[in-house]
């Protein structure tokens, strides 16, 4: 299987990798004059490509063939407050992108254990599982914001809140299937808020639920990834039209 590399700024008809992918593609993989190569542009760009100069800095490809991948009709956004511990966060970038998710919003809740957050690693975190999971499309990784904000930035009839206070709440499987988009709010290990939930039901946004299981913040938000895909799959979903989260 041929090696795959992050290409954001890819050009035609030849591309020479940064200085850190270059020594990673000839030092460590030992690819040289040839050897043939995946790129991904994280928009949708999948380009074979082959090493014409094996340089540890500069190595150059030249482009071979050309295949843009087409988004899936349906968009995944999930809005989650981090949790304390950065690796727990790390890991549902990591894992989310393997499966598929096309947003993915930080959010600051009257409960939440961190109130500040940066991106830098987490987004290397999500090419590097952009390059493993064969995936085309690198999701948006949105800055931490605070939840009073976010919420008129959605679209209410596909944005969901999973919380844990008593009441009726629809399976998250069950909405998901009928529906195009979704958005999915995921809070605090401490839950949101009486006030946070009644400020997203003010707002048309309704309650879903993923299980029985008390989940924690990094499963949960995993697990609504998961869902989505796999309540679309069994609906038997067709190209729809997409919609804004």
């Amino acid at each position: 299987m041929a090696h795959t590399f992050y290409a954001p700024h890819l050009t035609l008809p030849t591309y020479t990798l940064p200085e850190d992918e270059s020594k990673h593609a000839v030092r460590v993989l030992r690819l040289g004059p040839a050897d043939v190569v995946v790129l991904v542009d994280g928009r949708g760009g999948v380009y074979q490509a082959q090493v014409e100069a094996a340089d540890a800095k500069r190595c150059q490809l030249r482009i071979l063939q050309e295949q843009q991948v087409a988004p899936r009709a349906y968009q995944v956004h999930v809005a989650v407050a981090p949790t304390k511990n950065l690796d727990r966060m790390e890991w549902l970038v990591e894992k989310a992108v393997e499966i598929g998710i096309d947003t993915l919003t930080f959010l600051r809740c009257a409960r939440s254990e961190r109130r500040e957050l940066k991106l830098d690693r987490l987004e290397k975190i999500a090419v590097s599982a952009l390059k493993q999971s064969g995936q085309a499309w690198l999701p948006q990784l949105m800055e931490l914001t605070d939840f009073a904000r976010f919420l008129p930035t959605v679209t209410p009839a596909t944005t969901f809140i999973a919380h844990l206070e008593d009441g009726e709440r629809t399976p998250l499987a069950r909405v998901a299937a009928a529906g195009a988009s979704c958005c999915i709010l995921i809070g605090p290990e401490g839950d949101f808020t009486p006030q946070e939930i009644t400020a997203a039901f003010a707002r048309g946004i309704r309650p879903v639920t993923l299980g029985s299981s008390r989940l924690r913040t990094e499963t949960a938000a995993l697990a609504a990834v998961h869902t989505v895909h796999i309540a679309r799959e069994l609906a038997g979903a067709a190209p729809l039209t997409q919609a804004t989260t």
